[in-house]
């Protein structure tokens, strides 16, 4: 267990006395000490942290009305997320040296509330993984069991919060990022709707799937730190406008939940048979409690991860073209013109995922194979998003596997990109479609690993989600031991 579980429990004992912010701050840099092995950090702020810490316990002596919502709160962020004075380099060596000029939206808000940060944490290199072994800083390791992975690419976010070296830490999401690992290390993930919170500071991979989103031990810190990130921002114009409901004070659920899932999920043949188990288990569970589970059909679910690739692929050929050598970052020493800057810090700064991805890009969106993969693909999106968002008319919710199965070995997908791909077959429907979801803890499998379940909302739907989450699903979790 973790000394902490929950914001809640942390500021309880700095109210009693118990506790200092000075002192959490030296326990979490103990764990990350500790749990070195696992290559977790990329940077941690261990002076800043402290003398920030010793700045709020002053305040809170000297009026404990003062301090943010937030007090108390100590949690780390992913390695694409900037933070003014801080590196920021996507666990990539293009940008080697790079220090961030500004905070992130989302960064700037928890701050504003009194959150620690400790550190930057590991991530597949621009966020292009699903196992945190493409960065350039070497993989992380699951805290459960260090011969695997711990998902990704917010594996480093996910296995911070796993191995207790924070709270809470930021990841972002823009195919499973935060829910694969989530499910992978025993914790809660959330993605909300895209636009719920502001994209502006984040390293952009996909920009029409990016999403900030959070991993925690407790529904109630989802909710309070979606609460306090959300909400329109003039930097970003894909922010909504939509009003953010007070999450952390709408957290019971009231009445019964009509809940959809797919048969050709459960039956899928990549579905592991404990998975599977588990899954039914609960469906069960939660019918015997009252509440409507019916199946539906869903026929675009192999589609998904196809147009998936497609669409993310060109958007990062695009996004990740102002990498050039020129105005920060890695430059080769080798170059010797123009082109040769180009051509040569592009080559030696990205690892060999990412430069995949940005030729994959390159080649659907080249004149003779726009219409035939780009558009082709755009279409089928808007198909996934019609028939989700029809469901979403008629249930609250639908439940589906995190992931296939439990984390794998390290080194098991490294030469098989298709293999790792397949493994978000899952959780690209959310990000597809612009919904809200979550992963949680559902069992221990045999192999000892956590298995994770996922619940996906309509659009804005975060406050019933969470409150369903916290009222009905979380009471069947596994607690970690």
């Amino acid at each position: 267990m973790p000394k902490y579980s929950s914001l809640q429990q942390v500021q309880q004992a700095l109210h009693s006395g118990a506790e200092s912010c000075e002192g959490l701050v030296s326990y979490y840099l103990q764990q990350i000490e500790q749990h070195a092995d696992l290559n977790i950090y990329v940077e941690v702020y261990a002076e800043e942290a402290k003398e920030q810490a010793r700045k709020l316990d002053q305040r809170f002596r000297e009026n404990p009305q003062a301090p943010g919502r937030l007090h108390g709160m100590v949690l780390s962020l992913k390695d694409v997320l900037c933070y003014e004075g801080h590196g920021v380099t996507a666990g990539s060596r293009i940008l080697e040296g790079f220090e961030s000029q500004f905070s992130a939206t989302a960064v700037a808000r928890l701050l504003e509330e009194d959150a620690i940060v400790i550190g930057r944490v590991n991530c597949d290199e621009f966020a292009m993984g699903s196992t945190t072994e493409t960065s350039v800083y070497g993989p992380s390791r699951n805290a459960d069991n260090p011969d695997y992975v711990p998902g990704g690419s917010s594996g480093g976010s996910a296995v911070a919060v796993q191995a207790d070296t924070c709270l809470a830490s930021l990841g972002t999401d823009t195919g499973g990022s935060v829910r694969q690992p989530a499910a992978f290390c025993g914790i809660i993930g959330v993605k909300p709707t895209y636009g719920r919170i502001s994209r502006y500071g984040l390293l952009a991979y996909g920009s029409s799937f990016d999403q900030v989103g959070v991993l925690v031990n407790s529904v109630e810190d989802a909710a309070l730190l979606l609460e306090i990130m959300a909400g329109p921002d003039e930097f970003d114009s894909t922010s909504s406008q939509t009003p953010v409901p007070p999450y952390s004070e709408q957290l019971d659920f009231a009445g019964k939940a009509r809940i959809a899932y797919f048969p050709t999920a459960l039956e899928h043949p990549s579905l592991d048979p404990e998975v599977r188990a588990a899954s039914q288990q609960l469906i069960e569970q939660l019918r015997n409690e009252g509440h409507t589970i019916e199946a539906v059909d869903f026929d675009y679910l192999d589609y998904i991860i196809p147009a998936y690739y497609v669409l993310t692929t060109a958007e990062a050929s695009s996004n990740l073209s102002r990498y050039d050598g020129i105005r920060y970052g890695y430059r080769s020493g080798d170059a010797h013109s123009l082109m040769d800057t180009y051509k040569k810090s592009r080559t030696e700064g990205f690892g060999t995922e990412v430069k995949r991805r940005i030729m994959l890009g390159t080649f659907v969106l080249s004149a003779g194979y726009y219409d035939a993969y780009y558009t082709k693909a755009q279409q089928v999106r808007r198909l996934i998003q019609e028939k989700t968002l029809s469901i979403l008319e008629e249930y609250d919710f639908i439940l589906i596997p995190a992931a296939p199965g439990t984390a794998w070995k390290l080194g098991d997908t490294v030469d098989d990109p298709v293999a790792m791909y397949l493994a978000d077959i899952f959780t690209v429907q959310a990000n597809m479609v612009g919904i809200p979801a979550v992963a949680f803890p559902l069992a221990t499998h045999s192999n000892g690993l956590p298995i994770g379940l996922q619940l996906m909302a309509g659009k804005f739907e975060e406050a019933r989600l969470l409150a369903f989450l916290h009222d009905v699903v979380e009471s069947v979790t596994y607690s970690r031991q």
